[in-house]
């Protein structure tokens, strides 16, 4: 299925990002959004925002009357990496780890390396520790090339694990070096870009969620969504780690809840029948709960929280499902994920953006169902037995 600005995508998941780092990631974004006329702007933690052109214009959509939620579309710039920390005398690059990671095969695994001005080597892993839990990566030391140009400053590296391309496609799957979560990015940034009539629908894309939803929280800190004389509601586009009942191909998924607590019920009821309308058997219903997303952070801060989500392959590049370039089980190995499910993705997240859909009472078709039904048994409560 042919996905509308395929060519953002391609670029979105080419692009160096780490947590903190993701500048990079935040220019392409908003050069896009320019050229295309949406309106955006920084907030004060660096998180981008889309669909207002300054704070003020936020508050005022929030605070505006009406009957209609705000749609506020969620998704993070970030990606597990590592950040330079310093050189050692034999050239190699101590290198601090942010975020979930491979734990085995780690010994001479290929890595890219970046700055603010973009890709500015390779290397490969020499050296590796793990956290205390044995989870993921701690430090590492980096063998490193650098071609055509100075030695960057230490700590003005970052990087990940590196594979044949950044990007390629085999059928329709497309494998890079991070699908988690630039596809919620160009999720985000294609549903803006076609309009959503007069709808208040807002997208955040986040920073540093990989290291606990730090851009998120930084954004809910700022109380713009307090007093809200319209009802919010945050919808987090995720790329969640394949699991039974979420697989790879079938199509989006109605994400019930994560690892952390389920989602606002009302919310979860219109999202659901929007799936069963716009995409009969080719939707998904799961507790994603292999991580957690920003609907938990969302709902810590008193707001109703939806998630849809793309199955991931090899989440956070562990080697779980193994395919091209996989080092070997829990070892470094590219996402995947499939064109239909982020073309699905976007299905839902136009139809979500749209009036007239039953915020006010999700349950009322459902309660008309059950009357009905508890009316074919009328007779047999009154010829109930008397005790």
């Amino acid at each position: 299925m042919p996905l509308p600005h395929a060519r953002l995508l391609t670029d979105l998941l080419a692009t160096p990002t780490a947590p903190f780092r993701e500048d990079l990631v935040a220019a392409l974004a908003a050069g896009w959004l320019e050229r295309s006329g949406v309106p955006h702007f920084a907030d004060p933690a660096g998180n981008l925002v889309v669909g207002a052109e300054s704070a003020r214009a936020y508050r005022a959509l929030v605070r505006a009357r009406g009957s209609e939620p705000v749609r506020l579309f969620v998704a993070h710039m970030d990606h597990p990496g590592f950040h330079g920390r310093r050189w050692r005398a034999d050239g190699s690059l101590e290198v601090v780890w942010h975020g979930g990671s491979p734990v085995r095969h780690l010994r001479g695994a290929r890595v890219w390396l970046a700055d603010a001005d973009g890709y500015a080597g390779s290397g490969r892993l020499a050296a590796a520790t793990l956290h205390c839990s044995g989870r993921f990566l701690a430090a590492a030391r980096v063998r490193v090339r650098i071609e055509g140009r100075p030695r960057p400053a230490a700590r003005s590296l970052f990087g990940g694990f590196s594979f044949r391309a950044p990007v390629w496609h085999a059928g329709g799957r497309i494998y890079t070096k991070a699908a988690d979560d630039l596809v919620g990015v160009y999720a985000i940034l294609a549903t803006l870009r076609r309009g959503v009539g007069a709808a208040p629908v807002l997208g955040l894309l986040t920073r540093a969620e990989e290291v606990g939803f730090v851009g998120a929280v930084r954004h809910f800190e700022l109380g713009w969504l307090r007093g809200a004389a319209r009802p919010p509601l945050c919808v987090s586009l995720e790329t969640s780690r394949t699991l039974p009942g979420a697989r790879i191909g079938a199509g989006p998924v109605v994400r019930l809840g994560d690892r952390r607590t389920v989602f606002d019920p009302g919310a979860l009821r219109v999202l659901t029948g929007i799936a069963a309308r716009r995409l009969p058997g080719r939707h998904q219903r799961r507790i994603m709960d292999g991580g957690a997303c920003e609907a938990s952070a969302a709902t810590a801060w008193g707001l109703p929280a939806v998630g849809i989500s793309v199955p991931l392959g090899n989440y956070h590049n562990q080697g779980f499902e193994g395919g091209p370039d996989c080092r070997g089980r829990e070892g470094p190995a590219p996402e995947f994920v499939h064109r239909d499910d982020i073309a699905g993705l976007l299905a839902l997240c136009r139809a979500l953006a749209a009036r007239g859909l039953p915020w006010a009472d999700p349950w009322a078709d459902d309660r008309r169902r059950l009357v009905r039904n508890a009316a074919r048994y009328a007779g047999l409560f009154a010829g109930r037995p008397r005790p």
